[in-house]
């Protein structure tokens, strides 16, 4: 008897069980075209902005900073008539001596200005000798003395005396020497040395500055070479 219930054809395979799950990638969907576009045009825009501040800040600083470093010539007649203006109003004294002190007594020392032929500015005078601070402050005083005789007993010395009143004691704060060569055995020359001083003096109103020396018949009274000044920085 014939088994017809079998086959030469055998049972297709049972698939694997999978032992444990694995995850499943879902692609993030891709952002539109119209939204890339926007994107790349706002960059560009930026980038454009920023390029033409910087360049335009740098054409404005190049052009008003030439203006600044070469003003116009209404900018310079407005700075010099400034400058001008505050210079004039400073402090300032330029003494002449007084050629008819020379036949003063030698024992009183300081020296006679020329007030007619002398500048003051914002600074007063105190019997021919004295200048007095009407304003306080620093100030640069200088000094000329020239001699046209020695002696041969004391150095020529020029002295600047300070007081604070008109009664008050005196303070030497500037002083200077020279001295007359010899020039015997040689052809007669003037015998000529000049006492030059300079400094810078804080003064309080008030104060008074005189220009003292030994012997006031030994000082040269020719225009120019003996003089006393000062004026406020």
């Amino acid at each position: 008897m014939i088994n017809t219930y079998q086959t030469s054809l055998a049972a297709p395979p049972v698939p694997p069980r999978l032992s444990r799950s694995h995850p499943v990638l879902i692609p993030a969907p891709l952002p539109s075209q119209g939204h890339s576009k926007s994107l790349i045009r706002f960059l560009v825009g930026v980038v454009l902005l920023h390029l033409f501040l910087s360049v335009g800040g740098f054409i404005y600083l190049y052009h008003y900073g030439k203006l600044g470093d070469v003003p116009s010539d209404d900018g310079k007649a407005a700075f010099l008539s400034s400058a001008k203006q505050e210079t004039s109003h400073r402090a300032a004294a330029r003494m002449l001596v007084d050629k008819s002190s020379k036949s003063k007594k030698s024992a009183e020392g300081y020296l006679q200005w020329a007030i007619d032929h002398s500048i003051l500015r914002n600074i007063n005078y105190y019997r021919n000798s004295w200048l007095t601070i009407l304003e306080t402050g620093d100030y640069y005083v200088y000094s000329r003395v020239t001699f046209s005789k020695g002696d041969s007993k004391v150095p020529l010395t020029s002295i600047i005396k300070l007081r604070k009143t008109e009664t008050g004691e005196e303070k030497d704060v500037m002083q200077g020497y020279c001295n007359l060569d010899d020039h015997r055995g040689s052809p007669p020359v003037p015998r000529l040395c000049t006492v030059t001083q300079v400094d810078v003096i804080t003064l309080e109103k008030g104060h008074q500055l005189s220009v003292w020396v030994h012997d006031l018949s030994l000082v040269d009274y020719k225009d120019g070479a003996t003089t006393f000044g000062m004026y406020k920085l």
